[in-house]
This record gives C-alpha cells, sequence and structure tokens, in this order.
C-alpha cells in the first residue's frame, strides 16, 4: 500500500512537462507569429529593438526550448519571458500605434 503512489509519480509528471512544453510552445510560437507579421517601422516608432532582433530572439528561443530544454529547463523559461515581454509590452504598442484606439 505504502509503495503504490511512487508507481503513478512518473505519469503524472510526464503528462503536466507535457501540458507545460506544449503550453510554452504554442506561447512563443504566437509571439513570433505576430512579430513577423508587424510592419518594420513600428517597432522604432514605439521606441524597442528592432523587428529583426525581435524576431531572432524568439525563434532562438523556439529551437533552443525544443533541442535543448526540456519544459522547465532554461532554455524554456528564457523562452516563455522572451515571449511574455513581447506579448505584454511591444505588442501593445504596436498595436496602439497602429489603431490609435488605445492599450486594449
Amino acid at each position: 500500500m505504502a509503495y503504490s503512489a511512487p508507481i503513478f509519480y512518473g505519469d503524472v509528471r510526464n503528462y503536466i512537462d507535457l501540458v507545460i512544453m506544449i503550453f510554452s510552445l504554442i506561447v512563443q510560437a504566437v509571439a513570433l507569429i505576430h512579430c513577423l507579421t508587424q510592419r518594420g517601422d513600428g517597432f522604432q516608432a514605439i521606441g524597442t529593438l528592432p523587428k529583426g532582433a525581435w524576431a531572432a530572439i524568439l525563434a532562438v528561443c523556439i529551437v533552443l526550448t525544443l533541442l535543448f530544454s526540456g519544459p522547465i529547463g532554461i532554455f524554456s523559461l528564457i523562452g516563455i519571458g522572451a515571449a511574455l515581454v513581447y506579448l505584454l509590452d511591444v505588442r501593445p504598442g504596436l498595436k496602439d500605434l497602429s489603431d490609435g484606439k488605445g492599450f486594449w
């Protein structure tokens, strides 16, 4: 009875890691696709890194997450951080620049 819990521990951890990895890759892919579909001059207008730099950062983070890192590895965490900075800082600035309607 005391040994029944460790049998399922590995399976549960694998499923949780898979869900975190899929979520991480989706967030990074959304940020990269959004970056690639924007105009390059908008990045300079809001005072951030150029479009090429953001695209390179996000693409390298996706590749490193897939190749060298697990879902909670250092490259995955850096990739999520870079994608969230883009989505929460740069994306609203670009949207405000193009729409002129405000933050959201």
